[in-house]
């Protein structure tokens, strides 16, 4: 019987997940089919139980979700705890176990992908929310010389910097006129057609600007190219993050090149 594995959003239709992980099955010949479901925002957790009792063998999760997932599990992996939001999910026999393979995705994304090496290097992330928190546990284990993490609101974001020693929290004025390595849009700004506030702070020679959000032109891209960053956007973390997904449900890690390759050229 075919194995079935879904993501889990709402909206959802616009998601790439179903493409990305038919041709990591095809590439690796498993029997398996992978779908979009829209979930109620108040019915997550019975969209969830339902697919299981459907035969459903594990799911991703996106927005608004994540945290939801993470309430969810039965267990948890270190990084999702890190991270306080799950978008993985495998049904065992004993209870949903809920792993969060977003940061893994955006290093693996800057590694091998883009050819960066975080180790020594002054990295700004901008936002303190869920996106934010998501990937600095997996930014530290590379380390970088230092990581600065700059909020509209600045109390949010020395909170979030609290919880992972080694990162600093400050508010957007705070690094005006700092230079650095890597810069990390991870605002909300782009995916509510929002304005982020102007660049203050400079690139470093051959910094990396790196947007999480993909598919869009955003005002964060026009400014960091302006300033002679290499612009990047976030549709190598999205396959990168479902290659490590794919590896815990299958136990074999597919060649993402050729499929981020298939999503740059669509």
């Amino acid at each position: 019987m075919t194995d079935r594995y879904a993501v889990f959003g709402n909206p959802i239709a616009h998601s790439q997940s179903p493409r990305i992980h038919a041709l990591f099955a095809q590439q690796t010949g498993q029997d398996m089919r992978y779908e979009a479901i829209l979930a109620p925002l108040d019915g997550f957790a019975a969209s969830v139980r339902a697919f299981v009792a459907a035969g459903g063998r594990g799911a991703n999760v996106t927005l608004p979700f994540k945290e939801d997932a993470f309430r969810l599990s039965a267990r948890v992996t270190e990084r999702a705890r890190a991270a306080g939001a799950v978008n993985t999910l495998t049904f065992a026999e004993d209870g949903i176990i809920g792993d969060n393979t977003d940061g893994a995705g955006l290093a693996r994304d800057l590694r091998q992908n883009l050819g960066f090496a975080i180790a020594g290097q002054r990295i700004l992330l901008l936002g303190a929310g869920g996106a934010a928190r998501g990937v600095i546990q997996p930014l530290l284990a590379g380390r970088p010389a230092e990581i600065v993490i700059a909020n509209r609101t600045p109390a949010k974001a020395v909170a979030l910097a609290e919880a992972f020693p080694g990162c600093t929290g400050c508010g957007l004025d705070a690094v005006a006129g700092r230079s650095f390595d890597l810069v990390i849009n991870a605002t909300s700004a782009a995916l509510t057609h929002g304005v982020p506030p102007r660049l203050t702070f400079t690139f470093a020679p051959d910094a990396v600007a790196y947007d999480m959000v993909y598919g869009r032109d955003t005002d964060f891209q026009r400014q960091a190219q302006a300033a002679g960053a290499t612009v990047c956007d976030g549709l190598g973390m999205l396959v990168e993050q479902a290659a490590e997904a794919f590896a815990l449900w299958r136990g074999v890690r597919p060649d993402t090149a050729p499929v981020l390759a298939a999503l740059r050229t669509a």
